[in-house]
């Protein structure tokens, strides 16, 4: 690790053994030397460091973080990177508030990140809803078609920025390229969620970057798909429409003033590993998912997405090492398979919606992790006892109801809670978001109508999980009084 330097550093402050009469409070890791049982964390606070002489301020930075952000920047092909060590929540609301006021209009996907949603309320922005593309037989959300955003554009021409979610949970991605055209044709800002992308610059086989693609601000998850710690993100900066000054000050309101030197230190790492190895790191992971892929096509009943969407739905690419398998043929939901991989094989997805499961997939995964899950849902498909009861057909058609209410004003109102049943023409104090696909039926501010309370009721009858609202039996909603 000879070119991180936020770590060359650290290493020298914890060699000096200086005397601390500053944060924090474990004094260089001493409290927990006195504990056997702490797996490491001596070692570990040696590096946790503040503010000092010698390391450096992230809200101004002038020494080492900012050489490593420049380092940064060049490696993802940014004219600027900012280290993010409050998530990538804190860098979309930071991104949002920066080239929106109060009032302001952004044209955002429906099944949007809430941290997006979180920067409505917070920075006063009115949401202009699109809706991606469903899969009716997945039941999953999938792209957002280059139309859609030219259309909303032109009915909503005040507009500040455009947000897309950039691949989104299964690995789908929209035409980021096309859809930056149209953006800038009109002269907005695109803002880029991609949380769950900072790996593609490290192969030709994944979806191009949406840096590469011309986007403004993209706010990257590092530690989601590259090695670094959890929390610990970037934002990147890319052209001249945003005003960097004004970009900073939001950082700094929306970001710790204490920022962890290991949540930057393992940012500065994972770009180091990424710079010098990815290619090569990714190469070996793209062979695996190929290898486990190949196998699990030959085996009936297990079903993965696969690059046959391509084309459909609005999907330009998808990345391969998002592993999304669907066992609904052989009687198992991805609830129920997500369970049985923990409890009987120690094997952890990330996620399960009714039908799939899903893998994140990285560089730090192995052969013999496919291998050990490959064997596992063989040995699951042999046993193949349990029954699923498959989901009727849902029609409800996720159309976005009547904005009453800026977001901000709905989550400040007084609310009451009424009978669900009885809440038709009511404005909504609370979400309704059944995963899948994660695309709200209401948001608060929302009109409720009689087919909102009809799809509820048939989502509920299929098993559908529904989130947002707070009565779990789904009796009451809060409305605005």
């Amino acid at each position: 690790m000879e070119n991180s330097i936020l770590l060359k550093k650290l290493k020298e402050n914890a060699e000096e053994k200086i005397i601390s009469f500053h944060m924090p409070g474990h004094k260089n890791g001493k409290v927990y030397n006195g504990y056997k049982d702490l797996y490491g964390f001596g070692k570990i606070g040696k590096l946790d460091v503040t503010e000092i002489k010698g390391t450096d301020n992230l809200h101004a930075p002038e020494g080492i973080i900012k050489e490593a952000q420049e380092k940064a920047a060049s490696f993802f092909g940014a004219d600027y990177t900012f280290f993010i060590v409050n998530g990538t929540s804190s860098a979309n609301i930071s991104a949002l508030m920066s080239v929106a006021n109060p009032n302001d209009q952004v044209i955002v996907p429906r099944d949007c990140h809430k941290s997006i949603t979180n920067a409505m309320i917070l920075g006063g922005l009115i949401p202009v809803y699109i809706s991606p593309e469903i899969d009716p037989v997945r039941n999953i959300s999938m792209g957002v078609k280059p139309k859609t955003i030219e259309e909303a554009i032109l009915e909503n021409p005040d507009i500040k920025a455009v947000v897309i979610t950039y691949p989104n949970y299964y690995g789908i991605c929209s035409d980021i390229e096309e859809i930056s055209k149209i953006v800038h044709k009109y002269n907005k800002v695109l803002i880029v969620d991609e949380a769950h992308g900072s790996h593609f610059g490290l192969s030709d086989e994944l979806p191009m970057s949406s840096i590469e693609a011309g986007a403004d601000i993209v706010c990257q998850s590092i530690h989601k798909t590259l090695p670094s710690f959890t929390q610990s993100s970037m934002l990147h900066v890319k052209g001249d429409r945003i005003n960097l000054e004004r970009l900073k000050f939001m950082l700094t309101i929306n970001q710790s003033s204490s920022p962890s030197y290991l949540l930057m230190t393992s940012l500065d790492i994972a770009r180091e590993i990424a710079q010098n190895h990815g290619k090569r790191l990714m190469n070996d992971l793209l062979n695996n998912i190929n290898y486990f892929s190949n196998e699990i096509r030959d085996i009936n009943g297990i079903e993965l997405l696969d690059v046959s969407v391509i084309g459909k739905y609005g999907v330009k690419n998808i990345d391969l090492t998002r592993v999304v398998i669907n066992m609904t043929k052989l009687g198992l939901s991805g609830v129920q398979l997500e369970d049985l991989l923990r409890n009987e094989y120690n094997i952890q997805m990330e996620m399960s919606d009714t039908n799939h499961i899903v893998a994140i997939a990285t560089i730090g995964n192995t052969r013999d992790d496919f291998e050990s899950l490959l064997q596992a849902l063989i040995d699951i498909k042999n046993k193949n006892g349990i029954i699923y009861n498959k989901m009727d057909s849902i029609s409800f058609g996720y159309n976005i109801p009547k904005v009453r209410l800026s977001p901000r004003d709905a989550v400040f109102r007084n609310k009451k809670d009424i009978l669900f049943e009885n809440s038709v023409g009511k404005i909504s104090g609370e979400y309704i978001v059944p995963y899948p696909p994660g695309i709200p039926m209401v948001c608060p501010g929302e009109e409720i109508t009689k087919e909102i309370i009809e799809g509820v009721k048939s989502l509920r009858k299929n098993g559908i999980n529904i989130i947002g609202m707070n009565d779990e039996c789904f009796m009451k909603i809060k409305v605005i009084e």
